[in-house]
């Protein structure tokens, strides 16, 4: 008796569909978080180097775009550019007389989350390259490497330990930021242990499984990024 709760969660979480249903959910939730992060970081690249080098125009426009976006809640955020970006597009489309599209709602949520992650990544970018001693690019500029090939053989290697704890904690806030869709309906783990909770009123069960889903994720990644940032700390020295 005293583990039929325990063997009641089992079996509502191994029978009837739901355990794999979750399991399908995080997978998408961890895809459109590995898409998210990649064009955060794309964009994040491009941010920081246009705030250290570009025209006072374009500094003004990437602060604007860090600014709002760290001002505003993501939730909000998520709402504004999906549905308005949405609108945006049909309303092009249409005046241009062609037929409106339907969005899908992985792409959708990987563009409204990358668009997220790319203003915290252009900011933990920027400081990473600032942190490279300013006498390894006047070297690379005395061997006579151009400034695209001292960017790549030099400034972004050197950047990579003073970004990595910042990039690992913008991955574990895009996974956990995938639970925002669900208001927009897309079939992530959150989104799937609604359904399943009020289907069974199980919720306690259904809810607790996906939280141990999502800790697991976290530990695996936290292992990963670990291994990461001491493989790029490698002959490096430590004050």
């Amino acid at each position: 008796m005293i583990w039929s709760p325990a063997a009641g969660s089992i079996a509502l979480l191994t029978t009837g569909g739901w355990g794999s249903a979750m399991l399908v959910g995080l997978a998408r939730s961890l895809t459109i978080a590995l898409g998210a992060f990649g064009l955060g970081l794309l964009i994040g690249v491009a941010g920081a180097l246009g705030k250290l080098s570009g025209g006072a125009v374009t500094r003004q426009a990437l602060d604007l775009y860090t600014t709002i976006v760290r001002s505003v809640p993501e939730l909000v955020l998520i709402l504004i550019v999906y549905f308005a970006g949405a609108d945006l597009i049909n309303g092009i489309l249409t005046a241009l007389g062609q037929a409106k599209i339907d969005f899908n709602g992985a792409i959708a949520g990987i563009v409204v989350l990358g668009v997220v992650q790319g203003a915290y990544s252009t900011e933990v970018i920027r400081g990473a390259i600032l942190s490279v001693p300013r006498g390894q690019i006047e070297a690379a500029q005395a061997y006579g490497m151009s400034p695209w090939l001292a960017l790549r053989r030099i400034t972004l290697p050197a950047m990579l330990p003073f970004a990595l704890p910042g990039l690992s904690n913008l991955w574990l806030i895009a996974m956990k930021d995938t639970a925002l869709l669900a208001v927009l309906g897309f079939g992530e783990l959150t989104q799937v242990t609604r359904q399943a909770a009020g289907t069974t009123k199980a919720y306690f069960t259904f809810f607790f499984a996906a939280g141990c889903m999502y800790l697991l994720a976290t530990m695996i990644s936290n292992l990963l990024s670990r291994r990461l940032e001491a493989r790029a700390t490698r002959g490096v020295a430590h004050v």
